[in-house]
């Protein structure tokens, strides 16, 4: 059996429960902000969550029903577990769609952890809501012009090296030329 057109992956679970594990991430991503799981399954979410911001962003009548059919709504709560009167499709609609009003795509980031998890060794990262508020931190990457510095000082000592090798082979010969 071949696998054309096969989308997606199987994350070693059947159809089943691979839907429930993308909508209840996805629900969780939109409930919290950010969520913590493995690599393949944050590219599965990824996906499924800026379709869901997508629609968010039109904000008609027939998005907020394509949403509630692909995500089987859920009532969001607070710490303590109870009820906060809200739902996790109003607050999409509400609240994340409009932050991302202006943004054409990218609504999302994953960010790998240097973790692994302890029984499979998998990759764990941080999937979240790309928020304009949230820069990622770190370091920038090394530019070219510092590879290119490096690269000159390398010229730099061997030519000096070169030169040096150079006046210690003609050293000799001078000395016996003036012998």
């Amino acid at each position: 059996m071949s696998r054309h057109m096969v989308r997606g992956r199987q994350l070693s679970v059947d159809t089943e429960h691979r839907i429930a594990i993308r909508r209840n991430l996805v629900q969780s991503l939109f409930e919290h902000g950010q969520i913590r799981t493995t690599l393949p399954k944050a590219k599965e979410v990824k996906a499924m969550a800026e379709q869901l911001i997508t629609l968010a962003k039109l904000n008609t009548l027939v998005a907020r029903r394509r949403a509630i059919a692909t995500l089987n709504d859920r009532r969001l709560v607070d710490e303590k577990q109870e009820f906060t009167g809200q739902s996790v499709i109003q607050k999409l609609f509400s609240e994340i769609g409009p932050k991302f009003a202006d943004r054409r795509g990218g609504y999302t980031r994953i960010v790998k952890l240097a973790e692994w998890r302890i029984g499979d060794a998998a990759n764990l990262v941080i999937l979240q809501l790309a928020a304009e508020a949230s820069k990622p931190t770190g370091a920038a990457r090394k530019s070219s012009g510092l590879r290119r510095k490096r690269n000159d000082k390398k010229r730099q000592f061997a030519t000096k090296a070169m030169d040096k090798h150079k006046a210690k082979a003609q050293a000799p010969a001078a000395a016996a030329a003036q012998a």
